[in-house]
């Protein structure tokens, strides 16, 4: 009987697909990451491994899982997962596009609002009990009706983000490996270079995937290059920004306020993160509503279920797509 780590508790529907596929199923019953160990010693002798972003999937995870003929990452982003070296070893590897776009396009769109309108500050002042009522002055914030907003990365998430900015009568333009021409006819947005986008957007929100091309692609001399009126949100990966560069931006008033759901090291924060009025924060939850995880748990069984059968799988990542 094949059999499948799982590394994670799945929400619901959980593993029955697996289970009714006839495949045993080994899945840890905490919610926490499995430590190294863990892992090592859970994946022995493992036919198929659905992991979660938090697990690092490498040569010594291969190595200790000889029959592994699938990797099924539950997440669209697949930087944990060394793709070129299962590649060579024959390791299908899987992940979960499509199904949770819009759940992370709409946080994204919950980060910018309520960081560009101070909503975090707001709340605070309420709760502790400060607030003395209306002010002219109180909690200005800036203005998200008519502004220009940069994109870095259109793919299916950064295009449903600028999809929804058409009802806020934004100008958009955009930032990417190459040129997404049906995006553009689709949004209105405009391919600029990072420099002209960091220059002239007033909202900056990151939707580029990780690797090491773009690894602190957000650094103190681009931060330097915003506008000190600017919002950045970032719900792709934390490592996308320098976040010891973005505490001094936003102390400094070099940026006016950030939105972020994903962390450099989660889940730590950078040194005074925490501190800072200006930045709202989010616990990686961009793909956290019930349809867009069902979804993910489907998928993810279902490319399992297909490669062990010796089918293809429905959304297999190539080696060429960390390059």
């Amino acid at each position: 009987m094949p059999s499948v780590l799982v590394t994670r508790p799945l929400p619901p529907p959980g593993a029955a697909a697996l289970r009714d596929a006839g495949l045993e199923v080994r899945e840890s019953s905490t919610d926490a990451p499995l430590d190294r160990h863990e892992l090592l010693a859970g994946v022995r002798g493992m036919d198929a491994l659905l992991c979660m972003l938090t697990d690092r999937v490498d040569s010594e995870v291969f190595d200790a899982a000889p029959s592994l003929s699938i990797v099924a990452n539950f997440a669209v982003g697949f930087d944990n997962v060394d793709v070129a070296e299962a590649a060579r070893r024959g390791i299908v590897v899987t992940n979960t596009p499509d199904v949770l776009t819009e759940a992370t396009a709409d946080l994204a769109w919950a980060l910018l609002l309520a960081a560009a309108r101070r909503v975090g500050e707001g709340d605070q002042l309420v709760r502790g009990g400060s607030w003395a009522g209306w002010s002219p002055t109180q909690l200005l914030g800036a203005p998200v009706h008519g502004a220009t907003l940069g994109i870095v990365g259109l793919g299916r998430i950064g295009t449903a983000v600028a999809r929804r900015s058409r009802g806020f009568d934004m100008d958009v333009c955009y930032t990417s490996r190459r040129r997404h021409e049906a995006a553009e006819l689709e949004t209105g947005a405009r391919y600029v270079a990072l420099e002209e986008l960091l220059r002239s957007s007033d909202v900056v929100s990151l939707h580029a995937p990780l690797d090491e091309t773009t690894r602190h692609l957000i650094d103190e001399v681009a931060l330097g290059s915003m506008k000190p009126t600017a919002v950045l949100v970032n719900t792709a990966r934390g490592a996308l920004v320098d976040e010891d560069a973005l505490v001094r931006a936003l102390r400094d008033g070099t940026i006016a306020a950030a939105g972020l759901d994903v962390f450099e090291r989660e889940p730590a924060l950078a040194t005074g993160l925490r501190e800072l009025p200006n930045v709202v924060l989010a616990p990686h939850i961009g793909s956290a509503t019930t349809q867009a995880r069902a979804a993910m748990v489907k998928l993810c069984c279902d490319n399992i279920v297909r490669v062990l059968a010796g089918r293809p799988p429905l959304t297999p990542v190539r080696p060429e797509a960390t390059g």
